[in-house]
């Protein structure tokens, strides 16, 4: 450390000697000090985990959406050997929801927890198209009970 000091004075050599010192000897503080901060900026700066796609898809459309999809998956228990993506296309292009559209705001709606809301309204506008469908969960409910909430 001398040899970097030829060029000071010797106030100038105290005052460097002195923060030198003084660094050395917060240092495991400091560290630990900017270590906190930088945790909590990257907390706080972290806000949401996605961002709303340009063509977000209202929670309204995209609960018709799904109840239509709910439909054409049953006819894949009624026709098992067909493809059923030419039903699957109708039903977007019916509601003018592009599919890269709709994947992108299911995406966004998962991740904000607002899903099983629109489910809830998908599976209420089935319910109101088919009043047997109504009937026949309400009498599977007395039969088995509350339905299990499903658990992450």
């Amino acid at each position: 450390m001398k040899h970097y000091m030829n060029n000071f004075s010797h106030t100038e050599e105290r005052v460097y000697v002195k923060f030198y010192e003084t660094m050395t000897k917060y240092k495991g503080k400091l560290v630990k000090k900017l270590i906190f901060v930088f945790v909590l900026l990257s907390i706080f700066s972290c806000s949401d985990y996605i961002d709303k796609p340009k063509n977000l898809i209202d929670q309204e459309v995209m609960a018709e959406v799904m109840a239509d999809l709910m439909v054409n998956d049953q006819a894949n228990f009624v026709y098992p050997d067909k493809n059923m993506e030419a039903g699957t296309r109708f039903i977007l292009k019916s509601h003018n929801v592009k599919p890269d559209d709709f994947i992108e705001s299911f995406k966004y709606y998962v991740i904000k927890e607002k899903m099983q809301d629109i489910a809830n309204d998908a599976q209420e506008i089935l319910l109101k198209k088919d009043p047997k469908a109504a009937q026949y969960v309400k009498d599977k409910l007395k039969q088995n009970g509350n339905t299990p909430t499903l658990v992450r």
